[in-house]
């Protein structure tokens, strides 16, 4: 049940063999190579508002990315993440153009109804003992259908209608879509928002017993569950995480364009996903870390927005996203070997 922890790399001091057991040092390592490509091939990729358009990018990744990795690290995968951001996007702009409501009543019932959504994948997967993969393809299956048919039905399109003329809407904006400038350079709120989660959910991970839980669970849930550890509390949980990111997602998507689209967010899970493998999350459980996300999300953006700013075809990007992918997972798997020959 035992695995290799950032808890780990801080006993042991800044040793080789502690790097080594750092579940995101390939994704530093790749993030590294990415970053000097990119700033030698492309003129404009080193410019500030070129930077922070990439931090923007990466952002709108690893808000996700981040409860994601903690979901891998416990073992389980969310197949529903992509579209539950748009769900809980159109619940608050429905609920409040419906209700002629503040929107920060929207927001809040938002809140309850995506968490909710999360404790329900959570409370399926232990209780019916199915793969991660059924549960939340089932969600993700629902919820496409329930964000297309709830909108034409009371929307009559497929978009929602506008919210940015009622109470709550400023300052709602400002909070969840509102731009920052520091030293003459835009920068979004989400980056921050993206900050407190990667270091929330370092915390976690490293200082708190849920941290410890969330590693035993995915390195051996039968192990976990000998020695008390609460297994189905901790994987609803971590459900009720990812939630809690697709809601502050969905608020940012609904602040920022003022309308929603219910077809939105399709393929976004499987984003999110790779960010979480660039980072050093293993598919079988276990390992990983928060910051590693970060650094996948990073990458992503970095290529996402490197490929625009050295004007190449964007027709590529996914050739270049598939080719990190396999590459980072055969680095993180190769770290890891070493890591433990060197114990």
């Amino acid at each position: 049940m035992s695995t290799l922890t950032d808890e780990t790399f801080l006993q042991r001091g800044p040793s080789l063999r502690g790097l080594l057991g750092r579940p995101e040092l390939g994704s530093v390592v790749g993030a590294l190579a990415v970053f000097g490509f990119f700033a030698l091939t492309a003129d404009s990729f080193l410019r500030a508002a070129s930077l922070s358009t990439v931090l923007y990018a990466s952002s709108t990744i690893g808000i996700m990315a981040v409860p994601v990795a903690l979901l891998m690290i416990g073992g389980e995968f969310d197949l529903s993440a992509g579209v539950l951001v748009t769900s809980s996007a159109l619940v608050s702009s429905m609920f409040s153009y419906q209700m002629t409501a503040n929107v920060w009543v929207g927001v809040g019932v938002s809140l309850l109804v995506t968490l909710a959504i999360g404790a329900f994948n959570g409370f399926m997967l232990t209780r019916t003992r199915l793969p991660s993969f059924i549960i939340t393809l089932g969600t993700f299956l629902m919820l496409t259908g329930m964000n297309l048919g709830f909108t034409k039905l009371i929307d009559g399109t497929v978009s929602t209608k506008t919210i940015a003329d009622m109470e709550g809407f400023p300052a709602a904006q400002d909070v969840f879509a509102s731009t920052l400038t520091i030293g003459g350079v835009d920068f979004r709120i989400t980056i921050v928002w993206w900050l407190a989660l990667v270091a929330l959910a370092s915390w976690i991970l490293l200082r708190t017993r849920a941290g410890n839980w969330i590693f035993a669970v995915g390195g051996n849930k039968d192990a976990a569950r000998a020695v008390g550890v609460p297994v189905a509390r901790t994987k609803i949980g971590l459900y009720m995480g990812v939630a809690l990111g697709a809601w502050i997602s969905g608020q940012h998507l609904l602040f920022s364009y003022d309308v929603v689209q219910s077809g939105e967010g399709v393929g976004n899970e499987l984003i999110y996903i790779i960010a979480a493998v660039i980072g050093g999350c293993l598919i079988t459980g276990g390992y990983g870390s928060a910051i590693g996300s970060a650094v996948g999300a990073l990458i992503f953006g970095m290529t996402s927005k490197g490929i625009v700013f050295a004007e190449w075809n964007p027709d590529w990007f996914k050739f270049f996203l598939g080719a990190m992918l396999l590459l980072a997972t055969l680095l993180n798997a190769w770290v890891r070997k070493r890591a433990e020959a060197t114990k």
